[in-house]
């Protein structure tokens, strides 16, 4: 687009799946302004996507029924998800799916039916498959594409949101750095938060560089209220080679048979959980942690095994898993694949009904930024782009009716400085950061790491008071994002979902089958 607009109707912070099926819902009431750190989101290529082959999870199959999906759910929440919430999911899903494939997303043939898999915690096959592994793709494919048509919604690229506009009472615009690093308000009657999670907080993530928690930040110091922070979800597997991406390799390929070794060759999964490499996520991932921490090597990490599945079958059904593979000279096929775990999914974020607001007037959140407490402790395998899906179209209808209090003048353009990537200072304190959060608030924690964790963080502060650059921002969100995270985890003082303590390792339903909640400097339980 050419320039930015002084004002409009709608901001969406964010150009995925959330963020556009959001701006799809609303383009029928006003003037949509997408912003995204990077690429406009109209992707020509799987390049262009999440680097993680994913699934949507509609129940759309024969075998199941909704409420098949929704047990699966609530039980994947372990005793926290919002049932109403998971209800919306599961019964909206089918419509939003159905959608999609009308707006010309392509799936698997076999027969005259689509394709259904199993993934980790699912009882019953249910996985869209489309394009073989790129079904993260297609659906922004086809989101961007309808988006693209429809004239009232415009992007802007290399955008990085810096602050929300408030009137006192409302948000009424943003602050940002347009591509240029040239500082600009735009002022707007809603702002939708759709920027993702916030795995950057963590040395070892399979989230892309822009995940550094943006939408979080910038809604806490508006005023906004955030829920579930301790539950931060652990992909078990991913490639580690060193000085090689972090390769997320798909829950879908233990669901097609291939099998977990120890650094002994011996498989291991079935000591700690009845479903074997079936358990749920963080199940698996904290297996793997002990099993490297028995191992006592110096480098530590375990084998995925697909040697013993056809070749020929493994090929094509996981097309770019093998490419990508064979690029490190690894062919899985034939050669066992050295995984470790990794931050993948954040369960928790800005506090929001279940039409995406939050407590604060104009600010609505959805998708992985948003904490609906759909997925309650932990996230069922692939429920997040359905989440997106569902959530960003409800939030859209909701924002319509913000139309009705007028937008604030916006102010011109002021001094620019760099938006450009590099910023020394920066780097070495967000490197910090990593390292505290993946060794104390990580996939095992206790109190004295995570005591430790929030007073390294507080020494911190006052290093990142007055960001000057996009990187120097980036620094500030992640380092308040982890004040957040620590405090959170250190409140819980048990463990459930995807937020285990090794002081605590009991559930304790009587004090905290609860959501936690943080707002300023308090947290507490609800």
């Amino acid at each position: 687009m050419k320039g930015l607009p002084a004002e409009t109707d709608f901001v969406v912070i964010g150009g995925g799946v959330a963020g556009l099926r959001a701006a799809i819902a609303l383009a029928a009431a006003g003037r949509v302004l997408i912003l995204c750190k990077k690429e406009a989101p109209w992707p020509t290529s799987p390049a262009h996507s999440s680097s993680a082959p994913a699934g949507s999870d509609p129940p759309l199959s024969d075998e199941d029924e909704i409420t098949l999906h929704l047990q699966d759910t609530l039980s994947a929440g372990d005793g926290l998800c919002h049932a109403a919430a998971a209800k919306i999911l599961v019964e909206e899903g089918v419509e939003r799916i159905e959608e999609l494939i009308a707006w010309s997303t392509h799936a698997d043939p076999r027969g005259n039916k689509l394709v259904f898999g199993r993934e980790g915690a699912q009882l019953h096959n249910r996985v869209l498959h489309s394009q073989g592994e790129s079904t993260g793709f297609e659906i922004l494919r086809a989101l961007s594409a309808r988006a693209r048509s429809m004239k009232h919604i415009s992007a802007a690229p290399y955008t990085f949101t810096t602050g929300l506009l408030t009137d006192g009472a409302r948000v009424t615009g943003v602050s940002l750095l347009d591509e240029k690093g040239v500082p600009q308000d735009v002022a707007c009657s809603a702002v939708l938060l759709a920027t993702g999670g916030l795995g950057q907080l963590y040395r070892h993530t399979t989230n892309p560089e822009t995940a550094t928690a943006d939408g979080l930040a910038l809604a806490f110091r508006a005023g906004a209220e955030a829920g579930d922070l301790e539950f931060v979800q652990f992909q078990p597997t991913v490639l580690y080679v060193k000085k090689a991406p972090r390769f997320l390799l798909s829950d879908t390929l233990r669901s097609e048979g291939a099998c977990l070794r120890n650094f002994e060759l011996d498989r291991f999964m079935s000591k700690y959980h009845p479903l074997g490499e079936l358990a749920p996520r963080d199940v698996v991932a904290r297996a793997i942690v002990h099993e490297m921490e028995v191992s006592r090597a110096k480098d530590p990490f375990v084998y995925l095994d697909l040697t013993h599945l056809n070749a020929a079958k493994v090929q094509k059904r996981f097309p770019r898993i093998y490419a990508t593979l064979m690029r490190h000279n690894l062919d899985i096929t034939e050669d066992m694949i050295p995984v470790r775990p990794a931050a993948h999914y954040a369960v928790g974020g800005v506090r929001t009904d279940l039409d995406g607001r939050t407590n604060v007037g104009g600010l609505y959140a959805a998708g992985e930024t948003a904490a609906s407490g759909v997925h309650g402790a932990n996230r069922l395998a692939s429920n997040s782009l359905l989440e997106a899906l569902v959530f960003g179209a409800r939030a859209g209808l909701a924002m319509r009716d913000e139309l009705k209090t007028a937008s604030r003048p916006a102010n011109p353009p002021r001094a620019a400085y760099s938006n450009g990537p590099v910023d020394a200072g920066a780097e070495e304190l967000i490197v910090q950061i990593q390292d505290l959060m993946w060794n104390e608030v990580g996939i095992v924690r206790s109190r004295a790491g995570m005591t430790k964790a929030v007073k390294t963080l507080e020494e911190m502060a006052p290093r990142l008071a007055h960001p000057k650059t996009r990187r120097a921002h980036e620094a500030a969100n992640l380092h308040l994002a982890a004040t957040l995270v620590a405090r959170s985890a250190l409140a819980r003082e048990e463990s459930r979902g995807a937020h285990y303590r090794i002081d605590c390792p009991d559930h304790d339903d009587r004090k905290f089958l609860k959501h936690s909640i943080v707002r300023g400097d308090v947290v507490r339980f609800v």
